[in-house]
């Protein structure tokens, strides 16, 4: 019974999350959901700002300090470690999705692309973001990053096979393909706002700064065959020496 409990929690964990993720798409690009990034009353200027902001820290603080391999040695004190990635899954999805409704718009305008055929390429761009996005996660395994490998094998009793450190597709030529996928998804727009400038700015320091944590992280599980991954390719600007 509990391993299906399990199952079943990973299972309800990663359909919150890839419902989440479709969200995003339409609330950054201001299509097919209910409210986007510049929809709903505009309050004022500072009241917007300030929210917004903590709304941004509450899912970048959510995000890197449950990723940390400190943290997940503590959590897994109190949670088990088979639901431990499901956990995490659920805990992201649900900063977005506050983050989702408790936005703020504040719809000033940065720029504005009025030609038919400059709006088609940025939509193009745009919709090319999130794809390296979705693609890149199963260029290492989608669904060990969403935690449904784990609850997968333990359902059937058994450990999920070791993963080694592999560089397929984006990963021969940019280290960090899933973020980069998300700085073009974010500042790809025809109809840049205040709010929406905002956003793709926070969201782009916090990736850099994201970023240094995560690598730190890296050359400690993988030590110099990580160092030199990072002599050779670029972190979001593709390279290949």
């Amino acid at each position: 019974m509990g391993r299906v409990i399990a199952f079943i929690f990973g299972l309800i964990s990663y359909i919150v999350f890839f419902g989440t993720f479709l969200y995003a798409i339409g609330f950054v690009g201001n299509v097919f959901v209910p409210k986007s990034i510049d929809s709903g009353g505009e309050t004022s200027s500072v009241s917007a700002l300030l929210i917004n902001v903590v709304l941004l820290l509450i899912f970048g603080l959510q995000h890197s300090v449950m990723a940390r391999p400190a943290f997940k040695r503590a959590w897994t004190q109190f949670v088990p470690k088979v639901i431990e990635r499901s956990v995490y899954v659920l805990f992201a999805s649900s900063a977005l999705i506050l983050l989702f409704w408790r936005w703020r718009p504040m719809t000033d305008s940065v720029w504005n692309i009025e030609n038919s055929v400059g709006r088609y390429v940025l939509y193009g761009i745009f919709a090319s973001g999130w794809l390296i996005v979705l693609l890149s996660t199963f260029m290492i395994n989608h669904f060990d990053l969403f935690g449904m490998r784990q609850v997968y094998y333990h359902s059937r009793g058994t450990t999920p096979p070791e993963m080694n450190f592999q560089t397929r597709a984006f990963y021969k030529i940019v280290r960090h393909p899933i973020m980069l996928g998300f700085i073009i998804a974010f500042w790809a727009t025809p109809a840049m706002t205040v709010g929406h400038l905002l956003f793709a700015g926070v969201t782009t320091v916090y990736i850099l700064v994201a970023i240094q944590f995560e690598e730190r992280d890296l050359v400690s599980a993988h030590g110099e065959t990580y160092k030199a991954y990072k002599q050779k390719v670029g972190m979001l600007v593709p390279r290949k020496s």
